[in-house]
């Protein structure tokens, strides 16, 4: 498969925020395609990655010096490196509002906290993460649904540059078990590999820190220390319960995702789609791949999530509430091929629940058959746009 670039459905929203602010941020796991976007946007500024010790030793020894090299400014990329150089970029956009600035960064805690505290005003932040499907949408349609969810939709994939089988691998071992330690300077990284493989077997289940610390075999407090570096690391999500003051009792516990299903496939020891077609993750798996559709397709526009779920104490439940105002959107996720009239329970219940207050009920699907007329609209999952 020859490389080549793909376009981004986040472009235009980055554009847009560019004629506005003087600095642009970008956030996003490791090898989500941040570098390769802000390099094929930004052609007129020079890219420094300081990653590269020379270049990062410069950075820190002389900011001043190492930030003036470029008239109209610089890429600069993994800056939670040298979060010093942002004070010095804050005078320097308020003295010449000419100059511009792209930063990028894999590690969301240390970089947004720095970033707010020296650009607050300055700059505007878009999170990118693994490729959206209707970024990829002429490849992905010839791969069946257990090729999709098994491979997953880092860009790397796409591009011709790796496979499933040999990327998550490396993803872990590489990356995310390298920020571990620099965040939490882990001892026992058996321990944190069991607590990785734990949380994806929980993928589209509650997230309950006090089960996890009991199997793993540390403490609650310990459970969500490494579960916020998943979450800063853009490993995983928490997908929030949504609650209001009613009288029903609601679960208030939220639901963990992992960003991508390739990795959690790995992780979850799926070697082959043929494997992950019979395996009993299949339909939680495919609930994670729509989840995180559409947490990108908010992402994409430059916006905040407005993703929840509801459960209510009957086990009334509803996968994803999109939030619009005061109203919602409910969808219900489900594997299968078939429709079945059971796919409406808990529809029927949250539109009960908020009444007057559903503006759209949705089924995501995998069967072929669309209905976007009815009471409830039945989507395949390649046309679900939110």
């Amino acid at each position: 498969m020859k490389s080549e670039f793909i376009e981004r459905a986040i472009t235009s929203a980055i554009k847009e925020a560019a004629k506005y602010f003087p600095v642009i941020t970008i956030t996003g796991p490791r090898q989500s395609g941040k570098t390769t976007l802000i390099k094929h946007l930004f052609t007129e500024l020079t890219y420094y990655s300081l990653e590269n010790l020379d270049i990062r030793n410069f950075a820190m020894n002389d900011p001043i010096a190492f930030l003036n090299q470029d008239t109209g400014g610089m890429i600069l990329d993994e800056v939670q490196n040298v979060p010093e150089l942002l004070s010095y970029i804050q005078g320097m956009v308020d003295e010449d509002s000419s100059k511009r600035f792209v930063l990028s960064g894999s590690s969301q805690f240390s970089m947004l906290k720095s970033i707010t505290q020296s650009l607050s005003g300055r700059t505007a932040i878009f999170e990118l993460l693994p490729m959206a499907y209707s970024e990829v949408k002429e490849m992905a349609d010839k791969k069946t649904l257990d090729e999709l969810l098994f491979d997953g939709f880092y860009p790397a994939i796409y591009a011709g540059k790796n496979i499933a089988s040999y990327l998550y691998p490396n993803y872990v071992k590489t990356y995310l078990e390298r920020d571990v330690r620099d965040l939490l300077q882990i001892k026992d990284m058996i321990q944190f590999q069991t607590f990785l493989r734990l949380c994806a077997g929980r993928t589209a289940n509650l997230f309950v820190a006090s089960e996890l610390a009991n199997e793993v075999g540390v403490s609650s407090n310990t459970i969500k220390s490494w579960l916020s570096v998943l979450q800063t690391s853009y490993i995983i999500s928490l997908l929030p319960p949504y609650f209001e003051n009613t009288t029903k009792r609601l679960t208030k516990t939220p639901k963990i995702y992992f960003l991508d299903t390739g990795l959690a496939c790995y992780l979850l020891g799926i070697e082959t789609p043929q494997q992950l077609s019979r395996d009993k993750k299949r339909g939680d798996l495919f609930e994670n791949f729509i989840i995180s559709e559409a947490l990108k397709q908010r992402y994409n526009k430059g916006k905040e999530s407005n993703l929840f779920f509801y459960r209510d104490t009957n086990q009334n439940e509803v996968d994803l509430l999109l939030k619009h105002g005061d109203h919602f959107d409910a969808i219900e996720i489900k594997s299968a091929q078939t429709y079945n009239t059971e796919f409406e329970k808990g529809l029927k219940v949250v539109d009960k629940t908020f009444t007057g207050r559903i503006d759209d009920k949705i089924i995501v699907y995998a069967g072929a058959f669309e209905n976007t007329v009815g009471n409830i609209k039945l989507v395949n999952y390649k046309n679900l746009e939110v």
